[in-house]
């Protein structure tokens, strides 16, 4: 069902859900509200992402966009049933509401379950004081998504505070799996990394600094391989390596102490898999929290010694 509400407000969004609900015979079993902080240029596939998401967390998803309008105005839409998972709702602000936006989506979110917010492209610097990202209790920020991954993922890490997360981190689960397996299955002392990277791949950086926190050891990021994403890491050691190379963003060779080559799966994953696992999430990861704390003293290391960004 879809309850269109053109120049309304927030009193009458409630009466449109309450309307689809009643026509529906009642929802339930909805685990936390979403909110999706989205541009016109983004909205078709952070609905798509949301959508996929749904189906495995049913939920409220608030979509917030700006629109063109001059008038001060909101515009609203609901959708429920009909394939739907759980409740969609789309705002789309003009004029001086855009600044206003938080007084809106207070009363919509479901009362006693957790708060989700969401940027899939540029986000705001600080999004824990941010007046949406105040409302939340996780914050999913996507570096990715901005212009210039490597300034806004330092700036990420720079404004961190507990709840937030980034789906670069997200972007890096198989990879961090890999080595920490490979290191648990054939043990040696890591005496320096290389990671390699695409230019501006911001998860090639954040990688680095997990490692050079984990393992205490220099990490040195290489742009200059060919291919996309992450394309290779080499933990060194005096008389072995461990090396996962990756070209096609598909497949890696992997080869390990005593063993000869031989290829893993290790593909790039697409938005929605990304944003359905961070979903499972509601708590804070401290993992995450000491990577990117990892990661300030990288940067600031490299800035006192005149190489700009790290990695």
């Amino acid at each position: 069902m879809i309850v269109n509400l053109p120049d309304t407000n927030a009193a009458e969004i409630q009466q449109g859900i309450a309307q689809a609900r009643h026509n529906l015979g009642g929802t339930s079993g909805l685990v936390f509200t979403l909110v999706v902080v989205a541009d016109l240029a983004g909205f078709d596939r952070a609905l798509e992402a949301c959508l996929e998401a749904g189906r495995e967390h049913p939920s409220r998803i608030l979509l917030l966009v700006n629109g063109r309008a001059r008038a001060d105005r909101l515009d609203a839409q609901v959708q429920a049933g009909e394939g739907t998972p759980g409740e969609i709702v789309t705002c789309k602000f003009h004029g001086a509401l855009q600044q206003h936006r938080e007084s809106v989506v207070l009363p919509l979110l479901l009362p006693d379950l957790p708060v989700i917010v969401w940027w899939p492209g540029r986000s705001p610097q600080a999004p824990g004081v941010d007046p949406i990202g105040r409302l939340a209790t996780r914050r999913i920020t996507d570096a990715m998504g901005d212009p210039n991954p490597l300034a806004a993922l330092e700036v990420r890490a720079r404004n961190y505070c507990p709840g937030d997360t980034d789906l670069t981190w997200t972007r890096l689960t198989r990879w961090r799996g890999l080595l920490a397996a490979a290191l648990d299955a054939y043990p040696m002392e890591v005496s320096g990394v290389t990671v390699s990277a695409a230019p501006e791949n911001a998860a090639g950086t954040l990688l680095a600094a997990w490692l050079s926190d984990r393992l205490d050891v220099p990490v040195v990021v290489d742009r200059g391989r060919p291919g996309v994403g992450i394309t290779g890491v080499v933990l060194s050691s005096a008389d072995d390596e461990i090396r996962v190379m990756r070209t096609d963003g598909n497949l890696a060779a992997f080869s390990a102490p005593g063993l000869p080559q031989r290829l893993v799966a290790l593909p790039r994953r697409d938005l929605n898999t990304l944003l359905a696992e961070e979903l499972r999430r509601l708590e804070d990861d401290p993992i995450y929290a000491e990577t990117m704390a990892a990661l300030v003293r990288r940067l600031d290391r490299a800035v006192a010694h005149g190489r700009g960004r790290a990695g």
